[in-house]
């Protein structure tokens, strides 16, 4: 139930298919192909030729001498730092403790109920020093207004052409890596009869019960909240107020929880109907079922929201090659690394299509992952993005107020 700062871009097409946990017979194969890295170590690389790799400047395991090379590499700095990554977001404890075995890295995770603001100013901050992040995992528009700060590092992965178009930076700046949509969690134990759209939360027998996971001006949970409000109630990719309106109402009709959301104020029912990430709200279920609660999760039919976060590597990296290492990790689909992880946190894998159609995604994992059915995905652009993200940074807190 931790924060990301407002950012995920909705799905395009292709993306949404992976969301939705569809299978397609289009992927693009393995991605060793084009411009991604190669799982080869045989290149003719500057590492081949016997020139010294400077893993700061190199844009993939393959220009570098191969995986063999960078592994080699990574282990010689024996460390990686992270930042702002929840142990419970999306099975980050499992995916930083399988890197960890894995390579023999140490990992150093900072703020880890941090935002991607926060992120991007640590990179600013620490800058030339060897506690700065190596990596970070943001929001879309962080994403992208770090790279246009010049930020960070250019890299595609093996698993690159495995990656939709729409959801990476052309020239590896950043790519998109796990999402899923805004659902509805509801303690049944608390709530007698469990909303399963975004308008059904406008109900007397709610007044104190609808919470959002943070402030939607600087959470991405509760911005995509708003978002998915907007939707129910005639708004769209362009009319986030609409949104706004309703959490407005919600707020005079005292249904509106601002409590801050946390997994123990989820489990003690001060929170009893939750607006976040269904990766985030499905994770609860198995806690609370321990505690004999009944915690029902629905993707709202009147609100489907969705979005990616995003990975990106430090241009100043104290640890290049770990960084790197990282992220191959991150993306490859292997069953016990990354992309398999993230289903095992309940989000969707942005390699999911491709995993599906060359068989390396776990069924089993996939068939627990909240149902969508989405044929027309919400996909607004970075610049209605940006224009909704102002919109509700101006007009939010007098809306709530009181």
């Amino acid at each position: 139930m931790q924060r990301k700062v407002v950012g995920a871009v909705a799905l395009a097409a292709a993306a949404a298919l992976a969301l939705a946990g569809c299978s397609s017979s289009g992927s693009s194969g393995s991605g060793s192909s084009g411009s991604g890295a190669s799982t080869s170590t045989g290149s003719t690389s500057a590492a081949s030729s016997g020139t010294k790799v400077n893993w700061s400047t190199t844009q993939s395991a393959q220009a570098g001498g191969g995986t063999d090379a960078l592994v080699a590499a990574a282990k010689k700095e024996g460390k990686l730092n992270v930042i702002a990554l929840p142990p419970t977001w999306a099975n980050y404890a499992s995916i930083i403790a399988g890197f960890k075995k894995q390579y023999g890295i140490s990992v150093t995770s900072e703020n880890p109920d941090g935002s991607s603001g926060d992120e991007i100013n640590a990179l600013k901050s620490t800058k030339g020093q060897a506690s700065a992040p190596d990596v970070v995992d943001v929001g879309n528009s962080y994403a992208v207004s770090g790279a246009q700060e010049g930020l960070y590092a250019p890299y595609k992965v093996a698993q690159w052409n495995d990656i939709p178009a729409g959801q990476k930076d052309s020239g590896g700046l950043w790519f998109s890596d796990y999402g899923g949509y805004i659902s509805i969690g509801c303690n049944a134990n608390k709530i007698k009869v469990c909303p399963t759209t975004i308008k059904q939360l406008d109900n007397p027998a709610y007044k104190g019960a609808v919470a959002l996971n943070g402030d939607p001006t600087s959470a991405n949970a509760a911005f995509e909240g708003v978002w998915a409000a907007a939707l129910a109630n005639g708004g769209s990719a362009t009319n986030i107020q609409p949104g706004i309106d309703f959490f407005k109402k919600l707020n005079g009709e005292g249904i509106f929880n601002k409590t801050k959301v946390t997994p123990a104020t989820v489990a003690s029912g001060a929170t009893p109907i939750v607006l976040d990430w269904d990766y985030l709200n499905a994770a609860e279920t198995s806690a609370l079922e321990a505690k004999n609660i009944s915690w029902k999760v629905t993707d709202p039919s009147d609100g489907l929201v969705s979005g990616y976060y995003a990975q990106a590597i430090n241009i100043n990296a104290p640890h290049p090659a770990a960084a790197r290492l990282w992220e191959e990790y991150l993306y490859s689909q292997e069953a016990s690394a990354g992309q398999n992880g993230w289903l095992a946190g309940y989000a969707r894998p942005i390699e999911l299509v491709a995993m599906q159609a060359n068989g390396s995604a776990n069924k089993a994992l996939v068939a627990k992952i909240p149902p969508v059915s989405d044929p027309n995905p919400f996909n607004p652009t970075q610049a209605q993005i940006t224009a909704a993200k102002a919109v509700v940074t101006a007009k939010w807190a007098a809306a709530v107020a009181g």
